[in-house]
Formats: C-alpha cells, sequence, structure tokens
C-alpha cells in the first residue's frame, strides 16, 4: 500500500454505549511534535460547537512507545515527537440525533467526518484513506455515502460495503457523510447521474418510488438550470453519485449540505405512503427541503462567499453575505418545485405570499438588516431567545424576500429579457464551476451589485443598499404589480390579539415572546409568565382563542399570570386582528 496517504479507522464499536473508536495512523509526522485538531463547528450550520468535547479519550503511540498526548486548548491537540509512523487513536460518543454531529446505536451509524475525524496539522493536503469496519455484534449493515472507494488500493470497498474509501484531501474527508445500518433505499438518474435517497428509521409502507420521482424532477431542473448547455451535474467533480441520506423520525425537520450528499431530518408523516397519491402539505415542506439543499450543491458549496473560500474550522467565519447563499437558496427551493411541475402557480403563490406574512409578522426586520443577521449568525441566529421576534430578522427568510424583489426589479428593469437566473448563472460559471479544480475563490463582500450589472445590464446598488443593508420592507406590491400579480392583506380571523406567541406544555399556556410596543407589551406581561386566567376564566393548553372570541378589539380584560412562582394580575386593552394573511393573484382580465 502507498505510504503517502494518511490512514483513518472508524469502527462503531459500542452501538448500546454510542461510541466510535478511531485510529489515525500517519506516515510522517512532524519531527517537531504532530498538532492534531477537531473542527468546532460544520459548515452549513454557523455556531461554534466545539465537537471536541465528544472525544472521551485518545492516545498515541509510535511503535511500542505510548507518546504524551497534550490538550493545548478546546479542540487541539499536542502529541510528542517521534521518529517514523504515528499511531493516534481515540473513542468518539455520538449520540446526537442531528444533521450536524453524530449518532450510534443498534440500529444505524451516522457521522460528519467533521465529529470524528481529527485533522493532521500541516498535513491536510495529503491524500486520506478511510477504512470504514463493520460492527462485531451486528449482522446485514450496509455503508451509504458519496465518498468514492479506494480503488486499487487493498481493502477497497465495494458499493454500499464496509472497507476503504479515499478522498483527495482532509478538506474532502470531512464533506462526505456516512449513514450505516438497513436503511430503505431507491436510486435514480438525472441528466444521466446516479442519485440514491437512504431513509433510516421506521417508516412502513414508504412510497420510494414517488419520493424518487419527484426527487428526479427536482434534480433534472437544477441541473440543467445552472449547465444549460451540458446538463452536467456538480457533484461529478467529486464522486460518481450523490446521495440523500434522511432520518426519519415522528417530529423532526432540517438539512445541511455538502458537496456530493445532503443530511436530512424528516418527520414520519412528512412522507408519502403506497396507495395514496394526494400531495399533502407536509410532503411538500419535504421537496422543499430537498430542493434547498441540492440547491445548495451550486450555491454555498462552490459558490462561495470570499470568508468561506476556505474555511476556518476553528473560529467564526463572518460573512455579510448570507442572504444571498442562504436567502436565495431559499427563494429557488420552492421556485424549483413550481418549474419543475411539482406544485401549481397557485400553490407556489400561496408559499410566497406566506413567507412574505411570515417575514412581516415580526418587528425585528426594522431592527436589523439581512446583512447585519448573516454576520452575527453566530452569536444571534443560532442563538434565538425569547426577545428573538422583537430583535432579529431570518436571512432566510426574508433573504428569500430580497431574492425574489431584485428578480423582479430585473424582470421589470429589461421587459423579463433578463433575471435573477441569469446572476446565478453568472456567479457559477466565475465562482462555482471549477472550485474544486483551481485555487480556491469567492465573492467579495462588496460584488453583488457588480455581478447583477455584468449579468444583466441593470444597476441594482440601491436596492442592495436599502434593503439587504437596510431594514426598509422590499416594496414586493408595486414589483409583482409589473408582473401582472396584485399582493393584499387579511386577518386569518376576527379574534381580538394579545399580541403574543406562546407555548404549550401539558395543559399549560405559557407566552414564548411578547411583540413589541402589542396589547401584552402595553401592559406588562412578559415572555415565561404562564396564562391562568381572562376575567376570572381559566385558561388551559386550548382555549386561549375561544376565550378571547368572546371580546371585541379595545376591550379591556383582566389577565392573571404565574411569573415564576409569584402571582401576577395585567389589565389589558385588546387590540385588533393583525392583518396576518397575504395574498398573491394573478390580476383578472
Amino acid at each position: 500500500m502507498p505510504m503517502n496517504e494518511i490512514i483513518y479507522t472508524i469502527t462503531p464499536h459500542d452501538p448500546a454505549g454510542h461510541r466510535f473508536f478511531v485510529n489515525i495512523d500517519i506516515p510522517a509526522p512532524s519531527p517537531d511534535g504532530q498538532k492534531v485538531s477537531l473542527p468546532a463547528w460544520i459548515p452549513g450550520s454557523y455556531l461554534i460547537r466545539d465537537f471536541a468535547r465528544n472525544i472521551e479519550s485518545i492516545e498515541a503511540r509510535c511503535g511500542e512507545k505510548k507518546l504524551s498526548v497534550e490538550k493545548i486548548d478546546n479542540n487541539h491537540w499536542q502529541i510528542e515527537a517521534c521518529q517514523g509512523p504515528l499511531h493516534v487513536s481515540y473513542t468518539v460518543y455520538a449520540w446526537d440525533l442531528s444533521v450536524r454531529s453524530a449518532h450510534l446505536d443498534e440500529t444505524h451509524g451516522f457521522f460528519n467526518g467533521t465529529s470524528v475525524f481529527l485533522q493532521v496539522h500541516e498535513q491536510e493536503e495529503r491524500p486520506c484513506l478511510l477504512n470504514i469496519k463493520a460492527p462485531d455484534s451486528i449482522n446485514g449493515w450496509k455503508v451509504y455515502t458519496s465518498l468514492p472507494e479506494a480503488k486499487k488500493h487493498t481493502g477497497c470497498a465495494k458499493r454500499h460495503g464496509f472497507g476503504m474509501y479515499l478522498a483527495p484531501n482532509y478538506d474532502a474527508l470531512i464533506d462526505h457523510p456516512v449513514e450505516m445500518g438497513t436503511p430503505q433505499v431507491v436510486s435514480f438518474k438525472a441528466c444521466g447521474a446516479t442519485h440514491e435517497m437512504v431513509f433510516t428509521g421506521q417508516i412502513p409502507n414508504l412510497d420510494l418510488a414517488r419520493i424518487a420521482a419527484d426527487t428526479a424532477r427536482i434534480c433534472e431542473y437544477q441541473i440543467k438550470f445552472f449547465e444549460p448547455e451540458t446538463h452536467k451535474a456538480p457533484f461529478l467533480d467529486s464522486s460518481d453519485r450523490y446521495v440523500f441520506m434522511t432520518m426519519v423520525t415522528g417530529k423532526d425537520y432540517g438539512g445541511l449540505e455538502h458537496r456530493s450528499s445532503t443530511a436530512l431530518m424528516a418527520s414520519r408523516n412528512d412522507l408519502p405512503t403506497l396507495g395514496n397519491p394526494e400531495q399533502s402539505e407536509q410532503y411538500r415542506n419535504f421537496l422543499g427541503l430537498v430542493s434547498h439543499e441540492y440547491f445548495h450543491t451550486w450555491n454555498v458549496k462552490r459558490i462561495k462567499p470570499k470568508a468561506f473560500a476556505p474555511y476556518n474550522l476553528y473560529t467564526e467565519n463572518h460573512t455579510d453575505l448570507l442572504w444571498v447563499f442562504e436567502g436565495f437558496t431559499s427563494y429557488y427551493d420552492d421556485l424549483s418545485l413550481f418549474r419543475a411541475g411539482l406544485i401549481t402557480q397557485e400553490q407556489y403563490l400561496g408559499l410566497l405570499a406566506k413567507t412574505i406574512a411570515n417575514v412581516h409578522a415580526l418587528p425585528g426586520r426594522f431592527k436589523q438588516s439581512v446583512a447585519q443577521s448573516s454576520f452575527d449568525a453566530w452569536t444571534r441566529f443560532y442563538k434565538q431567545d425569547e426577545n428573538a421576534p422583537n430583535a432579529i430578522v431570518s436571512y432566510y427568510t426574508k433573504g428569500s424576500l430580497v431574492a425574489l424583489g431584485l428578480d423582479l426589479t430585473i424582470r421589470n428593469a429589461t421587459r423579463n429579457e433578463k433575471s435573477l437566473d441569469d446572476v446565478m448563472r453568472l456567479l457559477w460559471q466565475r465562482y462555482g464551476r471549477d472550485f474544486f479544480n483551481k485555487p480556491a475563490e469567492g465573492l467579495k463582500e462588496d460584488e453583488m451589485a457588480t455581478v447583477i450589472k455584468s449579468a444583466t445590464g441593470v444597476d441594482a446598488s440601491d436596492y442592495i443598499t436599502r434593503y439587504a443593508y437596510g431594514t426598509e420592507d422590499i416594496p414586493l406590491k408595486e414589483l409583482l404589480a409589473g408582473q401582472n400579480l396584485t399582493l393584499s392583506w387579511k386577518s386569518s380571523n376576527q379574534t381580538p390579539s394579545l399580541d403574543i406567541r406562546t407555548k404549550v406544555t401539558g395543559n399549560v399556556c405559557q407566552i414564548g415572546s411578547v411583540i413589541e410596543h402589542g396589547a401584552a407589551h402595553k401592559a406588562g406581561l412578559s415572555a415565561g409568565d404562564t396564562l391562568v386566567a381572562i376575567d376570572g376564566i381559566k385558561v388551559d393548553s386550548d382555549n386561549l382563542e375561544t376565550l378571547l372570541k368572546r371580546y371585541q378589539p379595545g376591550q379591556k380584560v383582566l389577565i392573571h399570570v404565574f411569573r415564576r412562582d409569584e402571582l401576577r394580575c395585567f389589565s389589558l386593552a385588546l387590540n385588533p386582528p393583525a392583518l396576518n394573511t397575504c395574498l398573491i393573484e394573478p390580476v383578472q382580465a
């Protein structure tokens, strides 16, 4: 076997205790002592997570000699200098059922490389062999990953088998998550490229064929969107297939993108069953998630902000541009469903209207721009508290509205000859297509207006200043009118409002958030207060709206709450129901 590769071996050695055992064989360690480390965060999830806390034990040897291993900060270890090959072994506790980390029990194993593979400093560009071993006491498991098999190497894995896989460097090693177990699996071709869908969990009567057919339409559309001439899938630069790995539970939802795969979480009820051809709202949401993560194969995995080229995995990587990379992706996820023929125009406009209503419901959009939201993702968006609706805005949802408004601005200015599509294709050609085949280059913080002008001829600098870096509401009503669409508002019901968000635990109704300048705020109610009674009538988990329907806007009510263990009483004037439902409709001829 060639000796230039760093060899990683991972074994699910204690499924009941949720522990992976990892070995690293380093053929030529640093003569001054080898430094190793585990990333503090995972790209796509912008929060310092300190995965190193899950390493329970670590040791190093050079031949028979045991070497000292000193932890020098939260994520780094210094190993004693040695001559010759270095062997490092450690145990990782894996009990985080999410798309971000690692999880192991007797039913399956899943890991992201950022959670289990130590970085060998000054040797990050060496090829990495990964030997994935089967658990000793469990039979029948297979391996699902987009990481290529280590062809021409001893112990090369066969497709879906345990054995050797190969990454060209450490960055690639940690960007191909692995699922192992006995999932339900289906595969399909899109533009000639192989795609696999892997579903882990208890999912009776799952309609795999329907999911594959619908997902294939999404993938075909997006590949042709970015490559209208070649129809070449982007991941063929790093793998011969794309893998959707979905962990199915009773209530979860989310995803994390990788260069040739994605890890997803879905609720069992989101997925279609055999014999039921109806398209539920929950299944549309799942298809939207699939579309979102697949679009990231281009936008953020290859087209990147300069701040991510390359990543620094040990500290925050600040950028103002997540509104482009997450917001634009959020705009195109549902748009792709419509263009691929999976939802109707009416359904698509309904999804757009729902996003507009969600953004406009929260006053935080007047305090924080989407550019600020991007920069503060590490400390605010991923660390939301009860005041978040009043203080921050989402670079996902408002970012998607910035994309919508920009698309409409370009279309209106060019009489539909140009659009945001042209901008995305230019970004792909300049920054994405050859990202892994040349020195890393990313989009500069102040470059979007220049790219838009080059792609469309439209000067969008004022638009970006006002709506991406400023906090003004985007004039969507006027912009939509240019495309013969109307935007209007109405109340979803006639119930007077307390202007709060509630959370229910058991039979108890608690205030989750108080909307600034609303009825509850003016009266003195606070997040965390437990609602006890309104005008002497008990409030429980499901009767708040029924009680409020007895009143008219402007009437005063007496509200009793428990704040901690203290009973408090507040007089409150009810507000009119909010205009909380947005409608987008074609202009009637």
